[in-house]
């Protein structure tokens, strides 16, 4: 093959941001990326994460064919028809015999970044017929799916700020300057909030800690963890009771507007003032912003969903914007439209427009065996997947599938899940590019071909995205001799699992497109009309044709930097799925949730929380292996303040220890006014220390686990959701 060079588009998978790249290829290798700035979307912007591309994408340490555990208990390279036949032979007689909850299944967030992990998941689910689901969502976003779905009817209505043309944006517990965004798809987040501030717009950032982005802003909170509910009660009752609420347009299309008034009746600002260590003078001026401002939208993350009132939190956030009248509205939070996005449901012509009302959106539909967690939509909390595993019973899971993720360093008590994973199955596999902490432990392992080798499409992440567009890339490379392309890797899992193995994978996508159609109303005869070298491309073309906009793959790949969809644009009463039609303001499940939050007046803070905080030059933990991307900030130290510091007698750079509920750990010290007394911070998605894995780079960096300090019973209880933040901790130097 020649080496001569060239350079291809590419949409990066690196995180929510989705930028557009341009790789420069010699050959098949891949030696530069830069920002493309012909992208629609992304105009050039490029992060450390994208500029690390070719390293990623050449990282010795992938694994290229598929490992088996042989009779002697060692993983060895195998070949691929030899994976699935094990699949094959070991799963579907597990189900035969104990049942389809014998079986669960693990999926990690970079199945939002591929195509492949898009479009196939949910098939390999309906074939599995198991309730036994966890996802990184109840270690991160899962009360905002909860709360959309209790006012909307729909757990994927999630509303994004509308950065380009908000007037005032409320940031809480989110550090977008570091992050890049999160559940809000946009690029280069720093410059669109550095324009707000040119074009006279005002930044609020409450956060406990002084982060890049609240640097930027006009005014930071630095909120007591865990505090995030009160302080967004008191600013609802203070719109409320002085009369500064204003629903606007949404007024016909609410309901409980009155019952939500006296819900919030105790949460005043004084009330409130001692337990989120803010003055109710600042909660009130706040509110007071909020509410004079042409346009606000206010905006919360994992800050304030990783902690006990979650859900309470992320329902506030848009009781804020619904009373402001900012929700739906452009300036305001606004629900993106993606080109393959569902066809609106409403009656009426224009603005006589009224929602259909449809099924509503319930809770604990079923729970989990061991402690009774109720699921939240369609999953279980990963903080329970442990106990499923090892404790004995009828139910019990013996075979997990696990799909890009790596539990046991990202959730809770990762000790007891290492120990389930090894003494506790019959059977398991993993597909991962890299023999982590949890593949080590698979009896198969399937590797995806790296990301240069792979299409490109944002099935999930253009739901969210603060403009619509839309864009997609083929393969910038050829597949490698060896390699099997990532969307036939799923749909032969799919059959392996489901009793079909030796079906022609395209049998899958045939599937697919078959219940698509008839979903759709139409005649399955349109699957004649599909174009697409692939499978997965000939259902990306119908999902084009059928969505919103009437595009073709055919027009998007002669687009090969995207087309611009224009800006966000009111959606309501179309997005509505709730039983009434309306939105519900004060939901029962929520209401029932409040007398909770209310005893947390009255709690006695913790001497000292931890919290949180995202690098920008890491994704949780499957980026920890990429030498251009290690050191500088991009490192686990536990950041205290100065006072903190000297009253427990730690100096910069000392080792500390830190004990909580479900262990210790200890981590180098990072003596830092960034961050508020009585707080002390740490990254999450450390910990490679663990024998049997193949990341040589992280092996050599490895950082603490600070979840080895949870004991997996804290938990948002509404959405499932590990309490990540807020943890109550002590700190002493190190023996």
């Amino acid at each position: 093959m020649s080496h001569e060079t060239r350079t291809a588009p590419r949409i990066c998978p690196l995180c929510e941001a989705t930028c557009g790249l341009t790789l420069t290829i010699e050959g098949t290798t891949v030696t530069g990326a830069r920002g493309d700035r012909d992208d629609i979307f992304s105009r050039g912007f490029i992060c450390p994460k994208g500029a690390s591309f070719g390293g990623l994408d050449a990282d010795p340490d992938r694994l290229r064919v598929p490992l088996v555990r042989g009779a002697d208990g060692e993983l060895r390279e195998t070949a691929w028809s030899e994976a699935f036949d094990l699949i094959a032979a070991r799963i579907p007689a597990l189900v035969e015999t104990h049942g389809p909850q014998a079986v669960g299944v693990v999926l990690g967030n970079p199945n939002v970044h591929t195509v492949a992990g898009s479009l196939y998941p949910p098939l390999l689910l309906g074939a599995l017929r198991t309730r036994n689901v966890f996802t990184a969502s109840t270690l991160d976003q899962m009360p905002k799916h909860v709360s959309s779905g209790l006012l909307y009817g729909d757990a994927h209505a999630i509303p994004v700020p509308d950065l380009d043309r908000t007037d005032h944006l409320l940031l809480i517990g989110a550090n977008p300057l570091e992050s890049n965004g999160s559940l809000c798809t946009a690029p280069d987040f720093p410059g669109r909030l550095k324009a707000l501030r040119r074009r006279g717009g005002t930044l609020t950032v409450i956060d406990p800690r002084r982060t890049r982005t609240a640097r930027l802003a006009d005014r930071h909170v630095a909120i007591r963890p865990g505090a995030d509910a009160l302080l967004l009660a008191a600013l609802a009752h203070t719109l409320l009771t002085e009369k500064l609420a204003d629903p606007g347009p949404l007024a016909g299309h609410l309901e409980g507007i009155d019952e939500l008034t006296a819900a919030l009746a105790d949460f005043t600002p004084d009330a409130v003032a001692a337990a989120c260590d803010v003055d109710a003078d600042t909660i009130t001026a706040i509110a007071r912003e909020l509410a004079a401002a042409p346009t606000a939208a206010v905006y919360a993350r994992v800050g304030s969903c990783t902690v006990e009132h979650g859900t309470l939190a992320s329902w506030l956030v848009d009781v804020l914007n619904i009373l402001t009248g900012n929700l739906d509205r452009p300036g305001g939070a606004m629900f993106p439209l993606s080109a393959t996005a569902r066809a609106p449901r409403t009656a009426g012509p224009g603005a006589a427009r009224q929602a259909v009302p449809g099924k509503g959106f319930a809770l604990g539909r079923w729970s989990s065996r061991v402690s009774g967690h109720p699921e939240a939509k369609g999953e279980l909390p990963i903080a329970a997947l442990a106990e499923e595993i090892d404790t004995p019973g009828e139910g019990r899971i013996r075979a997990l599938v696990v799909i890009a993720a790596n539990p046991v360093l990202s959730a809770p008590d990762g000790d007891r899940l290492d120990a389930a994973l090894a003494d506790g199955l019959d059977f398991m596999v993993s597909v991962d590019p890299y023999l982590n902490e949890t593949s080590r432990h698979a009896d198969v392992v399937l590797p995806p071909p790296p990301p240069s080798q792979s299409a490109h499409f944002d099935f999930a992440l253009n739901n969210f995205a603060v403009h619509n567009q839309v864009r997609y890339t083929r393969a910038a490379v050829p597949l490698e001799d060896g390699r099997m392309d990532e969307s036939e890797l799923h749909a032969r899992l799919i059959l392996a699992v489901s009793g079909a193995h030796g079906t022609p994978p395209s049998a899958v996508d045939d599937l697919a497109i078959g219940t698509a159609l008839t979903r759709a109303g139409a005649p399955k005869e349109r699957a004649a009309e599909l174009t697409g070298e692939s499978g997965p491309e000939r259902r990306l073309d119908l999902m084009l044709r059928l969505g919103p906009y009437g595009l073709t793959l055919e027009r998007l790949l002669a687009h090969p930097h995207g087309i611009d969809l224009g800006p966000l644009k009111p959606r309501l009463p179309e997005i509505l799925r709730t039983r009434s039609g309306r939105v519900e303001l004060l939901p029962e499940p929520i209401a029932a949730d409040l007398p909770r939050l209310r005893r947390a007046l009255g709690d006695r803070p913790a001497p000292l929380v931890l919290v949180g905080r995202r690098h920008l030059r890491s994704n949780n933990s499957w980026m920890h292996n990429i030498g251009s991307l290690t050191g500088g900030s991009n490192v686990c130290t536990l950041q205290i303040h100065p006072d903190d510091a000297a009253r427990l007698g730690l100096v910069d750079g000392a080792t500390a220890r830190i004990e909580a509920s479900g262990g210790a750990i200890e981590a180098p010290a990072e003596i830092t006014d960034t961050v508020r007394s009585g707080v002390v911070s740490l990254p999450h998605g450390w910990g490679h220390n663990r024998p049997g894995t193949r990341m040589t780079v992280a092996a050599a960096h490895p950082g603490a686990n600070v979840n080895q300090l949870l004991d997996g019973t804290l938990l948002d209880p509404l959405s499932g959701t590990a309490v990540l933040n807020a943890l109550a901790v002590s700190v002493t130097p190190a023996p």
